[in-house]
């Protein structure tokens, strides 16, 4: 085994860039790690090959190796796997490297073949490497330049380090009994959380009944990857703004939690918390090394159609199949032009769905998987928007985070099955699932069917979050003396109230309007051969059931005469069969928790699909008979 850098090495490969792609050199290029330092999840350095020193940086999948002692700084490595990549907006390069081995722990200093001669003085040098604690590692020819500034640490030495000559508050400050982010809720006393800010929002001035002020929220997140939204307002919100810097570390005390609002929170976490101008944030600057655990919640590709343009975010895991060049779109909003990359990934469920990265993500991680495609890498996406472009698709936004090989069950199960079987599996998009005529991204009627016994019988669908099916049925009773519907700005479609004088007054626009528009909210039976249940529908669905407007349906109603219209048209609209797409969720009602069905999408019958289905259904019953 080569115990010694390989002298030209970083010449070599920065003059041929093809160099890292030929399997012959590669067992020979052997370099020094040297000026190792965290930068977010992953490591930077200098590769050393004794002349030349080019700047460097492991992938993240390489950080356990690190943090374990395994890579050390000063010590030697090979290099199996690497790209040679431009600096932005530079004329100089570095090494991407992806895969590598240790050759030897941290030497007592940096090497250097540039020294004195044989012939200057080698019996000295000689000297110095017989004595030397590594003289069975440094091979005959390299001489030690000595650095003191260079000390071999692992990751965890260099933390034992800091802490260890830290001054006095600063222990303290480490001593300090940290409470997870998981233990907090409302109702405990005084305690003190360690995070980390993983995304930092804008400061936003609103306006309401009570006055002005102004709002801003982070998200932080702990050594264990548990996250948690922290809002400020008013005096807060200007204390701190500047205070919270994205990436760095704080230990934050005495402020406040309360149930989280489920329709604008942004991570998974039952609370919120909120900061006062009270509260306590202080930098925790001996904590550079702190880097929490990114958790994930993942959903398969051929469930993402559920989410298709709902406010929920979700967290993916693939495997890489082709990655685009870099593309220039012009934001709307202002004319800029933002970078876009799409990916294309896969997982075992045999389906395949395009991801969008924007901005940073785009020309960074993006350049990175472009440069590795050919290798099929395993990527898992946090934090994702699912829109309707064609059919089902995937987007990127500030706060998301890309892992590129995690080192997770999921991955390398996922690895092992695209190596052993995936890879020649043919693959089809998930976007090709979805509903022809569906124009607001509403997922296939005939994905995911059930008879609604299968919703009413278990009442704990929906607890954890909103569940969806499709199902068929009629609708067999409308209650006539129900709230129907709502007085709607006809602008924002929100409620509105009766202005003092006259016209409707709209909070969220802040407007006076002389019209209102109704709109729908009301509950239908629905019934089917295996029992009934009542679906909540809002306007464009409760139209398509009843045949007509709100405000359509409130003429009929105060229209008087022998024969009441209003009447006539609510028991038309009974007995009418059709799909529906659903969502089930649980609602607190007088301290019970009660099953909500809310119709998210509502179609005719189309009877050559159920027929289709139909007979799908019987061949999937008669294979299983014959097994």
């Amino acid at each position: 085994m080569q115990t010694s850098v390989t002298p030209d090495a970083i010449s070599a490969v920065l003059s041929n860039p093809s160099f890292d792609s030929s399997s012959s050199d590669r067992s020979e290029i052997v370099v020094q790690v040297v000026d190792l330092k965290p930068i977010g999840n992953r490591y930077t350095f200098s590769a050393n090959d004794g002349k030349t020193r080019v700047k460097a940086m492991f992938t993240a999948s390489l950080t356990p190796e690190i943090i374990s002692g395994k890579i050390q700084n000063l010590g030697l490595i090979r290099l199996l796997d690497f790209t040679v990549n431009d600096i932005s907006g530079k004329s100089t390069k570095y090494l991407l490297v992806t895969k590598c081995e240790s050759v030897a722990s941290a030497l007592d200093s940096e090497v250097d073949l540039e020294g004195k001669s044989e012939e200057e003085g080698g019996e000295a040098k000689r000297q110095k490497l017989d004595h030397s604690p590594m003289s069975d590692v440094v091979s005959t020819g390299i001489t030690l330049k000595p650095k003191q500034e260079f000390v071999a640490k692992s990751a965890s030495q260099i933390i034992t380090e800091q802490r260890g000559n830290a001054a006095p508050a600063a222990r303290m400050s480490m001593t300090r009994r940290v409470h997870p982010l998981l233990s907090l809720n409302p109702y405990q006393g005084s305690w003190t959380i360690k995070v980390r800010v993983t995304n930092k929002g804008v400061m936003r001035n609103y306006r309401n009944a009570r006055g002005e002020g102004c709002v801003f929220n982070v998200e932080l997140t702990d050594e264990e990857g548990t996250q948690i939204q922290a809002t400020m307002f008013n005096d807060a919100a200007r204390k701190f703004y500047d205070r919270f810097q994205l990436g760095k570390v704080y230990y934050i005390s005495r402020g406040s939690l309360k149930l989280a609002n489920k329709q604008f929170k942004t991570v998974q976490n039952d609370y919120e918390m909120t900061l006062n101008e009270n509260s306590e944030v202080e930098e925790a600057s001996d904590e550079e090394m702190f880097v929490p655990e990114t958790k994930f919640n993942f959903v398969p590709i051929e469930e993402l159609g559920m989410y298709v343009n709902q406010k929920e975010l979700i967290d993916i895991i693939g495997v890489v199949q082709s990655v685009s060049p870099t593309m220039s779109i012009r934001r709307r909003t202002d004319n800029e032009m933002i970078p876009k990359r799409d990916i294309t990934l896969a997982d075992e469920s045999k389906k395949t769905v395009v991801v969008s990265l924007w901005n940073n993500l785009a020309t960074s991680i993006g350049q990175e998987l472009l440069d590795m495609a050919d290798k099929s890498p395993v990527i898992a996406i946090k934090s994702l928007k699912v829109g309707d472009f064609q059919g089902v698709s995937l987007s990127t936004i500030s706060r998301s985070n890309v892992v590129i090989n995690p080192e997770s069950p999921e991955a390398k199960k996922l690895k092992s099955w695209y190596d052993f079987e995936g890879k020649e599996t043919s693959m089809s998009s998930i976007g090709s699932g979805m509903s022809p005529s569906a124009k607001n991204g509403s997922w296939s009627m005939y994905a995911d069917r059930v008879p609604l016994s299968q919703i009413t019988s278990n009442p704990s669908l929906g607890e954890d979050k909103p569940v969806f099916f499709s199902t068929r049925g009629y609708i067999s009773f409308i209650k006539p003396d129900q709230t129907m519907w709502y007085q709607g700005c006809k602008t924002c479609n929100k409620k509105v109230t009766e202005a003092i004088d006259s016209g409707y007054w709209c909070e969220s626009c802040q407007k006076k309007d002389e019209e209102c528009r109704l709109r729908y909210i009301m509950v239908v039976k629905v019934s089917d051969s295996t029992g009934e249940a009542w679906f909540s529908s809002f306007n464009d669905e409760a139209e398509k059931i009843i045949g007509c407007s709100a405000d359509e349906l409130n003429k009929l109603r105060s229209e008087g005469g022998e024969v009441n219209e209003f009447q006539t048209k609510l028991k038309e609209a009974t007995w009418s069969s059709h799909a529906f797409r659903i969502s089930v969720t649980q609602n607190e009602y007088n301290g019970e928790k009660r099953q909500r069905i809310t119709v998210k999408a509502v179609a005719p019958v189309d009877f050559a699909a159920e027929s289709r289905l139909l007979l799908q259904d019987i061949s999937k019953k008669n294979t299983s008979a014959s097994h």
